[in-house]
C-alpha cells in the first residue's frame, strides 16, 4: 500500500535554487514579461533586439543549469514570481 507522504522525487535544494541574474538581466526580463514585444523592450531600454535576445537566452541558460528549465515567456514569467525578480503587484 502506498501512502502520500506530501514529498515529490525531486530535491527540495531543486526547487529552492535561485539562478544568479545580473541587474540588466532583471531589468530585461522584467521589462520583457511586462511588456507586448520585444520591440517595446527595445525601445524602453535603449537597446538592440540582439540584445534583448541575448539576455533572454542568458537567463534561459541559468535556469537550464539550476534545473529548472523555462523555454516559454510564461515559464519565465513563473520563475520571475517564484524567484522575486517580478511582483503580482506589478502584472
Amino acid at each position: 500500500m502506498l501512502t502520500f507522504t506530501g514529498h515529490t522525487s525531486v530535491p527540495r535544494a531543486a526547487h529552492n535554487f535561485v539562478p544568479s541574474l545580473s541587474p540588466r538581466e532583471r531589468e530585461v526580463l522584467r521589462a520583457w514579461i511586462l511588456s507586448d514585444s520585444k520591440t517595446e523592450v527595445c525601445q524602453q531600454l535603449y537597446i538592440s533586439a540582439g540584445t534583448v535576445n541575448t539576455h533572454l537566452a542568458r537567463i534561459r541558460d541559468k535556469y537550464h543549469a539550476a534545473g529548472r528549465p523555462a523555454s516559454t515567456k510564461a515559464a519565465l514569467l513563473a520563475r520571475a514570481l517564484q524567484d522575486g525578480h517580478i511582483g503580482l503587484n506589478e502584472l
